[in-house]
C-alpha cells in the first residue's frame, strides 16, 4: 500500500508528488516530473501504473540515505569489523598480522541489502 506520509519516485528515477491515496477504486493520484514539467498520473493502490506488468512509472519508496566512514583491518585470511576511526582500528589490530588498514566510504539507502 502507498502511504501518503512517505516519499516516492518512479522506478525509472523521476520525482513524484502524491496528492491522494484514497481515490475511487483504490487509485492513487499524483504527478511525476518530466522534461516538459509535472504530468498528472494515476497508480493502483500498490503503486503500479499498469495492472499486470512492471513499468518505469511504477512507484518506488525513497528511503533515507546514510553516509559513514569505516576503517577495516585487513589480514591474510579475513577482514575485521568496521571501526569508526583509524586510531580505534590501530588499537584493535592483531600486531604483526595485519596487512593493512583501509578507509571505506559507505553511502547506502536505509534497508539496502537486507
Amino acid at each position: 500500500m502507498i502511504d501518503s506520509n512517505k516519499k516516492y519516485r518512479t522506478r525509472d528515477g523521476r520525482e513524484v508528488r502524491i496528492y491522494a491515496t484514497d481515490g475511487a477504486h483504490g487509485k492513487i493520484h499524483g504527478a511525476m516530473l518530466t522534461e516538459e514539467g509535472w504530468e498528472h498520473r494515476t497508480w493502483n493502490n500498490t503503486g503500479h501504473i499498469m495492472l499486470y506488468e512492471v513499468h518505469g512509472y511504477d512507484l518506488i519508496e525513497v528511503r533515507p540515505r546514510h553516509k559513514r566512514t569505516a576503517w577495516l583491518n585487513v589480514y591474510h585470511d579475513c577482514i575485521s569489523r568496521g571501526f569508526e576511526t583509524k586510531d580505534e582500528a590501530d588499537a584493535k589490530a592483531v600486531k604483526n598480522c595485519r596487512l593493512g588498514c583501509i578507509k571505506v566510504e559507505l553511502d547506502f539507502e536505509e534497508g539496502e541489502g537486507l
